[in-house]
Formats: structure tokens, sequence, C-alpha cells
């Protein structure tokens, strides 16, 4: 049953075969995974690459017994393809006679995490070659090729090595689509790939807030399971940009580039110490080991010049000496015998070629010289310093031959461009530069495309003005001028001489083209000396030549450019954090010596490779293999947080406004027919009744049963009728919600009337909740007495709020209160003179003036409250005229007991949030509240925590969740000042969590009138009002009780 639902795709099957105790481990076997590869969709792209691989397998003998065609290392050939070469075969080929078994030397550790233990994920073949078999991966690997994208994500969230796992599937679909012929297969492709890298980064997002070095361990950990790769090379070799972009793995490979040293040092230290190395015992670099930064000088230096950045910035300096010293002898000291500096020179090369040589053979993985070779050749760079290489032993050769000895300055010459080509490839390190070269690199194809353009129009042009002007021009070096090069330069302006005939003379060309300094005279009359040929002709031909190349070619040129240096630029962090990682992997393992001193570094390699027999290693900060008690703790923490991940993606699938609507469609459905189904119970059941009452009324009185309805079936109907109406109200209520929210009043069905007593919702004291839902209107900002003070505002009925409806005698007055802080508030006083100067819905200076409700009203040179009137005028208490922006950051956590599980009431979550209260007041409040201009945390905020924590709380401010931006129905408010808020919800639902460690040790009151503390989260907390609808908030947004 799970294999046919597997076979014809049915997710709905196999997630309930999983959710009933299906183990992926006792049903994937060997047997089925060849059953399910030789049932693949014939229509697949991979089924089509499976049947070239088995056409090219050589035939079986006629004596060897028949075995079926797919073999598993015929899949294993595949996905190495579309993985690539760098992984080992998932799949072994197995001996003649033998057919894997699942035998298990593993560790002591028993973890199981949704039916899958994560000993299946240690098996060996009978034979020599070591595998792993993991079910998970199997039938994930077996989904994802055809493309089934719910099967696969039902698979995957089973999966163990979850990271690894997505950023694989990111590249075999990847692969698949460059192959795939089909636009519509090829999209979905590329979109599934796009969304497990998403995954990836979603599940490494969780992993690094957690635990920054296990997450790291994660990036460069050896993966058995996907061919003994890493997670970091899958996602580089699947150019996932988002995933290497992510700041987890940048914070690693900057962890890299310097090396041992603390990554905060300043270059210009690093570059110091670099020109003057006895700075190092000075302390001025600082070291991540505490033993290197108090230790003795000698280790302090190797691990100095060991570091990526130092190495890198010392080849910088090497090759800026090579360019000058080349440069030099060039253009100074370019003897016929060569001089010091020349062979100094030679001597620098060959230092460079001995380490690109080094480069070619290193092969730490064992991947052959042929798959080096490649891999060497695949990168630009080093075809450029190959092709230098052997452009400067060219020009070498004829430079030490006597009678050629210009003609090898001149390929020197040459080749010295080629040399300083080479200095782009240092500058991809660089932030600005890096993204720069990528866009000169995409522009040079451009430029070859636009050639074959422009070559049609040059050729044409040329060949029909030589051949009107020109009569059998017989020297190839003037044809090539006439036809190539003038036309051309005509693009640039240098018009070609007699082409209409004004600027015509027998002193500047060669009548018989016989001189070979001049070219041969155009068509012209012998006896009167003046040109022969057609003027007009020429000429129209020259203005047409230019519209069509100066006008259209080189703009479609320059709009190529544009898009090429607009594509790019939307990307170019990514970009340049992308391609930084091959720099870093290059100075990583290259020899801390710089040209040519690093020819020491080659001796003392090739004493230990070749003549002491010693085999590479590979670096361990880029690929590491870990015990495999240390890997499987390591994966179910990892599994751990993956299902952290799903929970976190499936609550923001339901809070979408497209889900919620569908959800409620589900539920409107269901009560509908419900509702339908009991009118239809009540109907029939009154029905029954009716026809006993009148077969009873036709016994007593005698006479026979009347023909009409009786009287009271109108009433016993009613229900019925209310069901349906009901009904069709529920059904508006749908098609509203499905419209956004707009609908039309006429269409609405009124429910018919029922009892008080019905559907009340009773608070709990037995009080009816009483809401006026048309109230709308601000009511704290009315309240008459306004706060500490003695003024009282002019009194504002609900249906006079508005500023549209008319309101005669409203007459407030007006309050500006005299604040210490004048030079942070606005003017006091009604009159307009100080108050002109003021810009409204704007930022004005350090004060931002523009309202979360959109543009609002100025009349009289004073902005009008878009809530309506308060009943006074002026600005109050408050520091500006217009909105007052304020921060209201909601810290919470889960509300636990002595034993750290998580409190509940009315089975839902409890939490808990940080507060603090004034000794003169009676209320609570948010750490929140109005800020100074230019900063981010607000005054209120920064009292009750230590300044060493300021900058870590903007980070949880910038991380935190947005739940409310708009209007506070505040006392303060007036006419003409009232305040807005953007509440940022702060939520720790881990109690281990650093960060909230962190701030419960640097909750500190700075006023001893004001106190901290920890408050559960309940309507009946003492707190302000306007506080109490932004903490309802957070507490529905996390589902918590209230």
């Amino acid at each position: 049953m799970m294999t046919a639902a597997l076979i014809s795709n049915k997710p709905e099957f196999v997630k309930l075969f999983l959710e009933n105790g299906v183990r992926l481990k006792e049903f994937v076997t060997w047997d089925t995974l060849l059953y399910l590869y030789q049932n693949l969709d014939p229509s697949c792209l991979f089924h089509s690459k499976l049947q070239k691989v088995l056409a090219e397998e050589p035939e079986r003998p006629v004596c060897t017994p028949p075995a079926p065609r797919v073999q598993m290392h015929h899949v294993a050939q595949v996905l190495r393809e579309l993985l690539g070469d760098f992984t080992q075969p998932l799949y072994p080929r197995p001996r003649t006679g033998d057919r894997p078994r699942l035998l298990l030397p593993v560790p002591n550790i028993k973890l199981n995490v949704q039916g899958v233990s994560l000993r299946s994920l240690y098996k060996r073949s009978p034979g020599h070659v070591a595998f792993t078999m993991d079910p998970v991966r199997d039938l994930l690997i077996w989904a994802i090729i055809q493309n089934r994208r719910e099967l696969a994500e039902i698979i995957w969230a089973q999966s163990q090595d979850c990271i690894a796992a997505a950023l694989a599937c990111s590249k075999i679909l990847k692969e698949l689509s460059k192959e795939e012929e089909d636009t519509d297969s090829l999209e979905e492709m590329l979109a599934l790939a796009d969304e497990y890298e998403h995954r990836a980064i979603g599940v490494f997002t969780e992993c690094h807030r957690k635990d920054e070095d296990r997450a790291q361990k994660l990036l460069t950990r050896v993966s058995e399971a996907w061919g003994k790769t890493t997670c970091l090379q899958l996602a580089l070799e699947a150019k996932d940009m988002k995933f290497v972009s992510h700041g987890g793995v940048q914070a690693f490979l900057t962890k890299v580039w310097w090396g041992q040293l603390c990554v905060d040092n300043g270059l210009w230290r690093v570059i110091v110490c670099m020109l003057a190395f006895p700075l190092l015992y000075t302390g001025l670099i600082s070291f991540r080991e505490r033993r290197l930064q108090a230790g003795p000088g000698l280790p302090r230096v190797r691990a100095f010049f060991n570091a990526p950045v130092v190495i890198f910035h010392l080849n910088i300096l090497s090759y800026f000496a090579f360019l000058c010293l080349f440069a030099y002898v060039l253009m100074v000291d370019f003897q016929p015998t060569p001089s010091c500096c020349e062979y100094l020179i030679y001597f620098w090369l060959f230092s460079l070629v001995c380490e690109e040589l080094r480069q070619l053979f290193y092969d730490p993985d064992e991947f052959g010289l042929m798959k080096m070779a490649l891999l060497y050749f695949s990168d630009f760079w080093n075809k450029l310093d190959i092709g230098a290489i052997l452009l400067f032993i060219a020009g070498l050769t004829c430079r030490l031959i006597p009678a050629l000895l210009y003609p090898g300055r001149i390929i020197l010459s040459l080749d010295f461009i080629m040399f300083c080509l080479r200095l782009m490839h240092i500058f991809t390190i660089s932030k600005t530069l890096g993204p720069k070269i990528i866009i000169v690199k995409r522009m040079m194809k451009d430029v070859f495309f636009f050639l074959f353009l422009l070559a049609v129009w040059v050729v044409s042009f040329g060949v029909a003005k030589q051949a009107i002007l020109i009569h059998n021009e017989s020297r190839v070096d003037w044809i090539f001028r006439g036809v190539v090069y003038q036309s051309y330069l005509t693009i640039f302006g240098q018009m070609p001489a007699y082409i209409d005939g004004v600027n015509f003379s027998l002193d500047q060309c060669s009548p018989n083209g016989t001189d070979p300094y001049k070219p041969k005279c155009p068509e012209s009359d012998a006896v009167r000396h003046e040109p022969a040929f057609p003027e007009w002709l020429t000429v129209i031909l020259l203005c047409l030549y230019l519209l069509f190349t100066n006008i259209l070619l080189l703009n479609l040129l320059i709009a190529m450019f544009n898009y090429t240096f607009q594509q790019v630029q939307e990307h170019t962090d990514q970009i340049w954090k992308f391609q930084r990682h091959d720099l870093i992997e290059e100075y990583q393992g290259r020899p801390p010596a710089p040209p040519p001193f690093i020819l020491l570094s080659h001796l003392h390699l090739f004493i230990k490779r070749v003549v002491l027999k010693i085999p590479a290693r590979r670096r361990k900060q880029l690929k590491s293999k870990l015990e495999k008690n240390e890997e499987a703790a390591l994966l179910s923490w990892e599994i751990y947080l993956k299902e952290s991940y799903l929970q976190n993606q499936q609550y923001q699938q339901k809070q979408r406004p497209e889900q919620k609507i569908q959800d409620i469609g589900n539920k409107v459905s269901t009560m509908v027919d419900l509702l339908e189904m009991e009118s239809l119970k009540r109907s029939g059941s009154m029905e029954q009744r009716l026809a006993s009452l009148e077969e009873q009324e036709f016994l007593f009185s005698g006479r026979s049963k009347s023909h009409g309805e009786p009287r009271w079936a109108v009433t016993l109907h009613l229900p019925a009728a209310q069901v349906a109406q009901t009904s069709r109200a529920l059904h508006w209520v749908m098609k509203a919600l499905r419209d956004g929210g707009f609908g039309s009043e006429e269409g609405i069905p009124a429910p018919a009337p029922q009892k008080a007593s019905e559907g009340q919702d009773l608070e709990p004291d037995g009080r009816q909740e009483e809401e006026d839902v048309g109230d709308t209107h601000h009511v704290n900002a009315r309240h008459l007495l306004y706060p500490n003070s003695h003024v009282t505002r002019f009194p504002v009925p609900n249906e006079k709020v508005p500023w549209e409806t008319a309101f005669l005698i409203y007459d407030p007055p007006f309050y500006t209160d005299d604040r210490k802080d004048r030079g942070l508030v606005d003017p006091v006083g009604n009159a307009l003179e100080p108050l002109s100067g003021i810009s409204y819905n704007a930022v004005d200076g350090p004060i931002d003036r523009r309202s979360f409700h959109g543009v609002y009203v100025v009349q009289d040179g004073l902005p009008l409250n878009p809530m309506g009137r308060t009943g006074l005028r002026g600005r109050g208490s408050l520091g500006c005229f217009g909105p007052n922006h304020t921060l209201q950051p909601v810290i919470t956590r889960w509300r636990r007991n002595q034993d750290g599980a998580i409190c509940r009431k009315s089975i839902k979550k409890m939490l808990e949030v940080l507060v603090v209260k004034h000794s003169l007041s009676e209320h609570w409040a948010l750490p929140g509240g109005s800020r100074e201009p230019g900063e981010i945390l607000p005054r209120k905020l920064k009292q009750v925590l230590r300044r060493e924590f300021w900058s870590s709380f903007q980070n949880l401010l910038t991380q935190g969740t947005e739940v409310y931006r708009g209007y506070v129905d505040d006392p303060r408010n007036t006419d003409n000042a009232w305040i807005e808020t953007v509440a940022i919800s702060i939520h720790f639902s881990d109690q281990s969590d650093m960060d909230l460690k962190r701030l419960n040790s640097h909750l500190h009151a700075c006023d001893p009138g004001m106190s901290v503390r920890w408050q559960v989260v309940d309507r009946r907390i003492p707190l302000y009002a306007n506080h109490k609808t932004i903490l309802q908030k957070v507490a529905t947004l996390y589902g918590a009780f209230y």
C-alpha cells in the first residue's frame, strides 16, 4: 500500500501511513528502492538520463543469470552527475552475486525522532566501498527527481541531515532544469529549488540563533549520507547565493579569513605588523585564543603569518612589487644582455609557476589528476595566469635570441597587460569593487555579441565605399584600412577623405597605387582633375551608416550595459558574499610566504610529499569529519531545531490572510451543512407531529381531514425558515471576506430576531459585556480633566467627534505646557509666527512629523487630530505639534513552574511581560515611550537597562515582530498634538536563551523611584488601557492566555 501510494503520487496517503506507525527504516529496503526506480514516471527527465546510462552499459554474457536492467549503481551514476563530481557515489557497484545488506556497526546511542533511528545513518556494504543508506534520503531523492513537491515536502520533514538534504535537493533541481525543455516544468523546478534553499536558510537560522559554534560545525561537517560532502560545498556548487550570503555563513567565512586573529582587529594594525613584525610582541594585535594572547612570541608570530588575511596582503604587496619591477625593466633596463633586475623577474616568475603547479596538483580529497585539472581550468583567473605565464615564456624565448630581441620586448609588453589584468582578482575581496568586476565580466559578453551586429554594418559600408571610390586596389593592407579601419573610425567622428569630393587633392594620394605610404586615388577625371564618383550616393551611404551605427547600435549597446548593471546591482551584496568564498578558500590553503620567498615553502612541501611520502591533509576549517557520537548528537540537535522551524512555518501559514479566509470559509461551510441538516430534521419531526394531531382532530371531530395546512403549521415551520435565513447570512459573510472585506450592505439578509437570552456571552461575574460597536472614536483623549493640570476640556459627544460633523458651538481652550526641555519641544503659546517654521507631513529636521494614518489636515497653521475633536487645542504636555512618535517594546517570555514546564490556563500557555512602574503612579507600563531625536531606544527603557546592553537590545528590536502601528488613545492627546506608536514584540520562547539571560542580568533601575519586574499576562493586570490593548495583540499572536 505504501509503495502504491508513492508511485501513484498520493501524498495524503503517505502522510497518513507515516502518522500511523509506518517506519521508513523497515519499509525502505534495497528491493523497494529498485522497484521504485524501475517504476519512475516515463515523462520525467531523470528517467531519460537513466535510460542513457543503461544504453551505455556493456552487454552481459549469456552464461550469467539475468538481472534487472536498473541497478542502484546506475542511479548513483546519474545522481553524481547532478550533485557534482566532488561527491562520492551514493550507492556502490555491488560485486557479482552480492546484494548489499543493512549491517549496522553503530555507537551505543539510541536516538529516535519521528520513527527514523539515527542508527540507520551508519551502514556498510559487504564490499570494500563504505556507503550509507538513509531511507529518508533515498525516498527524498526519488521524489525530487520527479518534481513531486508535496511528497518531497512530507519526506523532507522526516529527514535527519535536513540542511544538507535541502541544499542537495536545490542542486539536483537546478541541474535538471538546465536540460528541461518544457517551460512550465522548468519554472516549477526552479521554484522548488528556491523553496528548498529557503528551507535550508530557515533551519540554519534557527541553529545559528541557538548556538553559533554548532551551526558552523553543520556547515563543515562531512555528510556521509550525501557523498562525503559538506553543506557549504553543496551550497557553493548549487550557486545558492542566498544561503551563502546568510549572516551565519559569512561570520564563519570571516572567522576563517582572520585565522586565529580576532575579527575586530583593524586592517591598519595588520599592515603595520606585516611591515614591522616585532610590534606583535606589544599586544597591538589581539588573538582569539588566550594562550596566544598571553603566551610566548614565536607561536604568536606563526599564528599571525598563517592567517589568510595576512597571507593575502603579503601577496598583494609582492605582486605590486613584481609589476613595478617588470615595468622598470621594460621601459628603462631592457638590455641585450639581461640585467640583475631582469634575472630577478625570471626568478620571481619561476616562483609563480611553482605556485600554480602546487594548486594544480593539490588533491587532498583524492579526486585524481584529471578531475583536479578540470577544476583548475574551470576558473577564469587560472586560465589568465596560465596565459600570462605562457606568453612570458614566448617573449623570453624571443628575447634571448639576438635577432628577435625587439619582437621579444613587444611580446613581454603585451604580457605586462595580462599581469595587470590579474589585479582584478585581488579586488574581489572588496565589497565595493568586487561586484563591479562581475559587471565588467558580464558586459564583456554583451560586447562580444554586439560586435556581430556591428561587423555587419562596418563590412557592408566599407566594401561599398571602397568599391565606389577606389578602382582595383591590389594592396591588402590598404584594402583592410579602407574597408574595416576607416569604417570603424567613422563611428567615432573621423570622416573618410574624398567621400564628398570637397578635400580632393592628387598630392595626398597615389594615382596608380604605387606609393606604399599613400592610398590609391579615387575615381577622377584625368582632364579636369575632379572626382568622377557619384558624390550624392556616397554622402547618402555615409548618413545611413552613421544613423544606424551611432544612433541605433551604440544606444543598443548602452541599453544592454544598463540592463546588465541593473541586474547585478540588485544582488550586489549576495554576489560579493558568494564570490568572497573562493578567495578565502584559496588563501586559506596557500603557503604563508609571498613570492619569490614562497619557493622555500614549495621546497618544504616537496620534501614532505615526494621524499617523505606524507599525504596531503584538508584544512579542518572548511571540511571536518566528526566522531560518530558527536555527529549523532549534532544531528539530533539539528532535528530538534528543524521541528521548531516547521512549527513556525505552520503558524505563519495560518496567520496569512488567505489562509484565514480559507479556514473561515471551511468553518462557514460546515456550519451551513449542520444547520441545513438540523432544519431538515426539525421539519421532518414537525410534519410527523402535525400528521398525528390532524389524525386526532379527525377522530374527535368526526369530520374529514382538511385539505389546507393547519394554522399552527406556520409557526412550526418558522425555525426552518430562520435556519435558511441564517445560512444565507453566513454565505454573505463568506463572500464579503473573499472580496477583501468590501461588500454592499443592501444584499445583507437580516437574520430573524432571537430571544435575548439565547447566545449571550456573559462575563465571569455574570454581567454581559456592553460594547458600543459604532463607537470607534477616541475616549481617553476626551476626559474632561487634562492630566497633571487644572485645564478642563470642552465636552465633545460621540457624534461630534469627527471633523466632518458640524459643531458650531465648539470652542475648546488652548493649552501648552511649559516644559523644562525647551530645546527639544515646539514653541509655547498660540501665536502663529513661532510656529510658521514647522513643516508638517514631512521630516522636520530631527523630528518626523509624518503620520501612520496618511496626510493630516493643517488648519490655521496647526495640524488637526486625524481621529477627531478632543475638546482641547494646543499641544498640551506633549513635545511637538502633530504626531508624537513613540516605541513600545513588548518583551515576553513563557511563565514556567519550578520544573521548567510552561504554565497553562484554560488550555492556553501563559505569558510574562516585562513592565515598569514609577512610585507616583498606580499603574504599571510597558518599558517604552518617546525617544530622543536620532536615538533608537526609548528614554524609559534606557532607565532600566545598563548602557552596555543597549546595542544588543537594538539588535533584538530589529529581529522582533511588529504587532501594532498607529494612533494611541491617550489622555494627553489634543486637537493639534497626538501620540502614535509602534509596538514590537520581543519573545523569548526558550528559558535558556542567552539573550534572555543577558537581559535579566542587565536589568537595573537607575531611578530609585522606578520598579521593573516580570508580570503575568492577564486581563486584570494593573496596566494602562492603551498598553493593555497592545498586550492583548501580543497574546493573540502567540496563542497565549489573556
